[in-house]
């Protein structure tokens, strides 16, 4: 007998227990969720191409990273907090908070008069930003069963893409042609339409419930995000991958989440059930997020590199090259999501993902300093294809796997996999990229070369003012870094194809 069926169900809010009751909801409510969801997505990318005027404006160039730190660091903390929040005392009040926290961290944003407040306000836009995803995804679990809802999440999947490499573009644009505090400004009134129409519109029981977080769980699991994420953050940048800071936070993290299993297979209530990840398909869905979250964003994170030094592209020109990657990832989830809704398995794609994505990566490995720029743009599609059947697949079996009493703290796992393995992804894959980077141009250029190699002070129009042979060894450093992220993701992507194979088939539920 599966075990969840022996347990006693915990206290719990009405919408949990009777989502079967609320109707359908309308193309405008599966809307206001998306809206949610394109804020948090977009949000997280908007800011990267505003930060150098954002510095020149407010100052603090020493501090800077932390605007991008402090928002990533405090999503990733509050995500699951919200999803079980949402499960004990209400999604849709829990859905509409994190959207109010949200807008008024984005408006302060705005209003910033320097570094420190920004960072600040950062953060606080990052706890609002860290319910909105979770929210809307446990809304849509609530409101329709998987089986229904598989149309709705290919959506989802397909916003991930979109607001990853449309962010940069739209926050070059807000900031050459308005003011970089527009970059904020835009969330307000994408934001305020969600609200009102979740507001109005969505219809839940609201009852609340008896139980209370659980706050020991809350610290630890807060604590293993915190050294964790700054452990991605730092390592091989700030500090050496064996210097004592890595290495404490390293020990921080592993006894953090030691404890933290240990206090939630107590805890009457645990913000992470540990009884979902009794059930295998949903342990490997989350095992996919990680991973798929790690190769997308570190392949979207290192491509543009190669397209604006080595062929010469504009920061906006690179991310319209990325335009196959983003192009097959959405292709790839509007075919599963719609061939699921119409009764279809889903198994195959996860399968044939983890295969497509590695082989797209590997075939990354044939581009050259002199590859035509059209033949590597379109190298790109067969590996956000494959991504593409990754993800999509795994957000389905996640939210089957959970119990309708589960689906927040299911959805802020998954979300907080995603966001965690996406931070470790670019880290790591980042240090590769700068070792191979900074080999070549020692081999080349002798020891100075070390210094050429500091990617973060090297742009385009810097390097086109040196001499021709430092560029020539510049540009085929960045390409031998892109070739060992390549090989990075398609290990990444190997081993999901490995975990695929482990999937059952079991049948969507049709009704909660």
């Amino acid at each position: 007998m599966n075990q969840r069926t022996e347990e006693a169900p915990p206290p719990r809010s009405a919408e949990a227990t009777a989502p079967a009751q609320a109707p359908p909801p309308s193309r405008l409510v599966i809307l206001g969720l998306l809206l949610g969801i394109i804020l948090a997505t977009l949000d997280g990318t908007i800011v990267g191409t505003a930060l150098p005027t954002i510095v020149g404006d407010l100052g603090g160039l020493d501090h800077f990273s932390w605007v991008v730190t402090a928002y990533l660091l405090t999503a990733a903390v509050s995500t699951p907090i919200w999803g079980k929040a949402g499960d004990l005392y209400g999604r849709k009040g829990g859905y509409l908070a994190s959207i109010a926290a949200f807008l008024i961290g984005s408006v302060l944003c705005g209003l910033a008069q320097d570094i420190g407040q920004l960072i600040a306000f950062r953060a606080l836009q990052g706890l609002g930003a860290g319910g909105l995803f979770v929210g809307a995804l446990s809304l849509i679990g609530t409101l329709l069963p998987p089986a229904q809802a598989g149309r709705s999440q290919s959506m989802i999947g397909v916003l991930l893409p979109a607001a990853m490499i449309g962010g940069p573009l739209l926050g070059g644009f807000l900031t050459d042609q308005l003011d970089w505090r527009w970059v904020f400004y835009v969330n307000v009134p994408v934001g305020a339409a969600a609200l009102l129409i979740v507001g109005l519109l969505v219809r839940l029981p609201g009852t609340r419930s008896t139980a209370r977080i659980d706050y020991a769980g809350t610290a630890l699991l807060t604590a293993a995000t915190l050294a964790l994420t700054l452990l991605g953050t730092w390592g091989g940048t700030t500090y050496d991958w064996l210097s004592p800071q890595i290495l404490g936070l390293a020990l921080v993290t592993v006894g953090a989440l030691a404890a933290f299993v240990r206090v939630e297979l107590r805890a009457p209530e645990p913000i992470v059930p540990p009884r979902l990840f009794r059930d295998r398909n949903f342990t490997l869905a989350q095992v996919l997020t990680f991973l798929a979250g790690a190769a997308m964003l570190g392949a979207a994170s290192y491509l543009p590199q190669y397209m604006q030094f080595v062929r010469g592209m504009t920061s906006t020109g690179s991310g319209l090259l990325l335009l196959p990657l983003m192009l097959g990832m959405m292709g790839a989830q509007l075919y599963i999501g719609r061939a699921v809704g119409n009764g279809g398995t889903y198994r195959a794609y996860p399968i044939v993902g983890g295969a497509l994505a590695s082989a797209g990566a590997l075939a990354l490995l044939t581009v050259g300093v002199d590859t035509a720029t059209a033949v590597t743009s379109a190298l790109t599609f067969a590996l956000g294809a494959g991504l593409g059947c990754l993800t999509q697949p795994a957000l389905l079996i996640t939210m089957n796997s959970a119990e309708p009493r589960d689906m927040g703290a299911a959805s802020g796992t998954s979300t907080l996999l995603r966001t965690v393995g996406g931070s470790l992804g670019v880290a790591v894959l980042g240090s590769v990229y700068t070792g191979r980077l900074t080999g070549t141009l020692t081999d080349r250029l002798g020891p100075d070369g070390g210094r050429v190699a500091d990617g973060h002070r090297m742009t385009p129009t810097a390097l086109d003012a040196l001499p021709e042979p430092v560029r020539d060894a510049f540009r085929a450093g960045v390409t031998g870094g892109l070739h060992g992220v390549m090989i990075g993701t398609a290990a990444l992507c190997a081993v999901t194809f490995a975990a695929a194979w482990l999937i059952r088939e079991v049948p969507l539920r049709t009704a909660d």
